[in-house]
């Protein structure tokens, strides 16, 4: 094994697919996000999804983490791809806590978080010694460092568990847009930071279906349980229908343009802001995973407003996030998408007095239209003056 820095680092002939070990890697949320939408599903209420959104942000913060590291090292490198293998355990490790990540298994919860981060910035720091890009590492460090501190506060006193660990994520988001500015090491540079705008693309459309996989397996199970009646089976359908919109409104046409721009721009902002947004659209299919569940085991019922709020944000929350991709892309906002807000606003209020199939109907005639308007608008845009 060479112990040389630039062996570590990511060569230019490499190629720009995803690995295997990343993509093996990105298997373990399927688990973190079918035991987050278990435990929304378990408190669907505003306490529910501010414990729900606590525990989604870590787990994204791995994965974002991780598609950075991916991105500066060479995956063929043994050491880099014994992190990824570590990396990876540590999010299954998280996942297996997350239904008492605030409770009786927060140790294990916090604990895999804060290894997998220190841990393999400590690697990365003692392999890159004499190399200038060594100082990006140790910033990195410092700062996870410190963030670990409120993470395992949160564990030894209970009493400000909650408290701590939201300004232990408030630094681990901060970190990034400001360079992870440190005493003695300075802030860094956008050219520390550049990123490969194609892999990176990639790494979150790939992600991006596993989470809609977790929506169609939450809701093949939920049909599967309440069994083949026909408003059950409607109400599958309508699942199903949501979930292909929601991918086919989501990998077209940003796929093509996304890489480019993170190429074209600077990461410690543009490289942020997509992951953010992407995390927006992540916890819009998580919502949407529990909303499925909820339509087709109580499709006639008319559920609380709790419920409808739940049935409609997860749509609602992926159309703000990819009309906030599209913006940062193009530098304009997509109208088709941004009026599909509003509409889902009416269908939150009305929904009260519908049954659930009502609602989830009423949220796939909206996904269609938007999709169709956006088509049109797409075309006029291509077709020759």
């Amino acid at each position: 094994m060479s112990s040389s820095p630039d062996a570590l680092l990511r060569r230019r002939d490499e190629p720009l697919q995803a690995s295997f070990l990343e993509l093996f890697f990105d298997l373990a949320f399927v688990l973190a996000l079918r035991q987050l939408s278990l435990v929304l599903l378990a408190d669907v209420s505003v306490a529910g999804v501010a414990r729900t959104a606590l525990l989604l942000l870590p787990l994204w913060s791995v994965w974002v983490v991780t598609a950075w590291f991916t991105d500066w090292y060479d995956r063929a490198n043994p050491r880099v791809q014994a992190l990824l293998i570590g990396t990876t355990l540590g999010v299954l490790l998280m996942s297996v806590a997350i239904p008492g990540a605030t409770g009786d298994r927060a140790g294990l919860f916090a604990g895999a978080y804060v290894a997998l981060h220190l841990g393999r910035s400590i690697v990365t720091s003692v392999t890159l010694r004499g190399h200038a890009l060594r100082r990006r590492t140790l910033r990195v460090l410092v700062w996870f460092g410190a963030s670990g501190i409120f993470w395992l506060a949160g564990v030894v006193w209970p009493a400000v568990r909650l408290p701590a660990w939201t300004v232990a994520v408030a630094l681990d988001y901060a970190a990034a847009p400001l360079g992870w500015p440190t005493p003695g090491l300075g802030r860094a540079q956008p050219g520390e930071l550049r990123l490969r705008g194609r892999h990176l693309t990639e790494r979150f459309q790939q992600i991006f279906i596993i989470a809609l996989g977790e929506l169609i397996i939450t809701a093949g199970l939920a049909f599967s349980a309440a069994g083949l009646g026909v408003a059950h089976s409607v109400a599958f359908l309508l699942a199903f229908a949501i979930a292909a919109l929601t991918g086919r409104l989501y990998v077209t046409p940003a796929g093509r343009y996304l890489g480019a721009a993170i190429d074209e721009r600077d990461p410690t902002r543009f490289g942020v802001l997509a992951g953010n947004l992407h995390l927006v659209m992540i916890a819009g299919v998580v919502a949407t995973s529990v909303a499925a569940d909820l339509v087709i085991a109580h499709p006639t019922e008319r559920a609380p407003g709790t419920a409808v709020a739940i049935t409609v944000a997860g749509p609602a929350l992926f159309l703000a996030g990819r009309v906030g991709l599209s913006a940062v892309i193009y530098r304009r906002v997509s109208r088709p998408r941004l009026l599909g807000l509003p509409a889902l606003a009416v269908i939150a209020l009305a929904g009260p007095a519908m049954p659930l199939l009502g609602v989830a109907a009423a949220t796939v005639a909206v996904l269609i239209t938007v999709g169709i308007l956006d088509s049109r608008s797409k075309r006029r845009e291509a077709a020759p003056e």
